[in-house]
């Protein structure tokens, strides 16, 4: 479901009760662990962590890069992490911590899924999240 919220603070407050706290919980997960130069903002309805354009140069979009964004969806609340599929290893880390920790991963290639915020493994997210420099995501998009 696409938002029309002009701030994250607007599209979390927008969300009902049972959403707004999982939600709020994974944006700042996702501040606290994002390598400096990535951005948050308000696009494609969703909240968007991106790469500017004046650092990434040119798009095939004329768009930034986004990098992650998170979302409430109709059926579910849902993280994309873009460097979790293009770069070696993301996820296959991720399966490996959700397996440790006893819970089912839900992910299509870059997306997470998940309904409740205790069906989430914090520590895999975040490491996945801070471990690719806005250089290195410019350079691993640019390959794909």
């Amino acid at each position: 479901m696409q938002s029309d919220a002009a701030t994250v603070r607007e599209y979390l407050d927008s969300l009902p009760e049972n959403r707004r706290e999982p939600m709020e919980k994974l944006v700042a997960l996702v501040r606290d662990s994002l390598p400096e130069g990535y951005v948050e903002t308000m696009n494609w309805g969703m909240i968007c962590w991106e790469v500017p354009i004046e650092v990434s140069g040119p798009t095939y979009n004329g768009k930034p890069l986004m990098y992650a964004a998170a979302a409430s969806q109709k059926n579910h609340m849902a993280l994309y992490m873009c460097g979790a599929n293009c770069i070696p290893g993301q996820k296959e880390d991720l399966k490996r911590a959700y397996a440790e920790a006893g819970k089912k991963l839900d992910m299509g290639a870059a997306c997470l899924h998940f309904r409740k915020w205790d069906g989430l493994v914090p520590e895999a997210i975040a490491k996945v999240i801070s471990s690719v420099p806005v250089d290195e995501f410019v350079r691993s998009a640019a390959r794909s």
